[in-house]
């Protein structure tokens, strides 16, 4: 039988049991079609790169799956008629991975490193200092360029013009 990676986004005020129940029931799905799911995994409550349906996160949980057309079919269908999911992505593969997905690796990696990354200091590995300077102390104030039209004649003091200018001709 084939191999799919199916991941689906469930709206974000759904409750964690809930949405274990929606992977339940998505598996006895795959079950049912004669396939298996090898592993599903829950990636938890994250944001999402834009609005979907009013909401700004979801849960996000991936079934890998061994099953039939067939059953992957049904199971895209019945996911499309569930209010609950906002997004599903199903991809054949080649072969299973074994272990944690590349998404639970980097979550683990990320509680070892602790909140600011990997062993490179608190800032990111700077020190405050590079190369004998110090950060922004060379900089001119913002205010103070001197490339600037002054304030208040509408060029570049944020003023909203008509917006049409005649060309020079």
């Amino acid at each position: 039988m084939p191999f799919y990676e199916h991941v689906f986004l469930a709206r974000q005020d759904l409750a964690t049991a809930q949405v274990e129940a929606l992977t339940e029931g998505f598996s006895k799905i795959i079950t049912d079609g004669n396939g298996r799911v090898a592993k599903n995994e829950y990636w938890g409550l994250r944001s999402i790169a834009y609005h979907i349906k009013k909401n700004r996160k979801a849960h996000y949980v991936q079934l890998d799956i061994d099953a039939p057309a067939a059953a992957i079919a049904e199971l895209e269908r019945q996911i499309g008629l569930s209010e609950d999911v906002l997004r599903y992505m199903t991809v054949r593969v080649d072969e299973l991975e074994a272990g944690p997905s590349a998404m639970m690796r980097r979550s683990e990696r990320s509680e070892r490193d602790g909140p600011r990354g990997g062993d490179r200091g608190e800032r990111g590995g700077f020190g405050g200092e590079r190369e004998g300077r110090s950060f922004g102390g060379d900089r001119p104030d913002r205010g103070d360029r001197g490339d600037r039209a002054p304030r208040g004649d509408g060029a570049n003091s944020g003023e909203r013009g008509g917006g049409f200018r005649p060309r020079a001709a």
